[in-house]
């Protein structure tokens, strides 16, 4: 077994144990070139600003929004690292939780970068409120699924 095929099939095996991926969920073909665009794009952990351990997070769960699995507003960049004490991807992405949702994620991650004092990417920071997912999050509490 290839090394790379060893590692996604550890990495896929973990996130179902964490609750980041239900079984039978299925990405999208494009996922991997979306997800490799937006990390060259925005590198850093958009709460306290690290490079390693990042992942690639949807503000509403392509489980539960699957029209807005590849759309960039939907997408920010947070780490699993625990280096100032904190998991951003746990902590401001779910709320502690993996199977939550955090419908304030940018207000968090706003305030989370401030208090670390990092304020990463402020200046180019998505508005908040922004359309797509607002629009996103009032659909889905209409069709009952948040």
């Amino acid at each position: 077994m290839p090394i790379e095929l060893g590692l996604n099939l550890f990495k896929s095996l973990k996130d179902r144990l964490q609750g980041k991926a239900k079984p039978g969920e299925k990405r999208s073909s494009a996922w991997r070139k979306v997800r490799k665009k937006h990390l060259e794009k925005y590198p850093k952990c958009r709460v306290c600003g690290l490079t390693t351990k990042v992942e690639v997070h949807h503000i509403l769960p392509f489980n539960i929004a699957p029209d807005l699995e590849l759309n960039s507003d939907n997408l920010t960049t947070l780490c699993d690292n625990k280096k100032y004490g904190i998991n951003c991807h746990l902590l401001i992405g779910h709320h502690g939780n993996y199977t939550n949702v955090n419908l304030t994620y940018w207000e968090d991650a706003i305030s989370w970068s401030i208090k670390l004092g990092k304020a990463v990417g402020l200046k180019d920071i998505k508005q908040i409120g922004d359309q797509t997912i607002n629009a996103a999050i009032a659909r889905l509490k209409a069709e009952g699924k948040l």
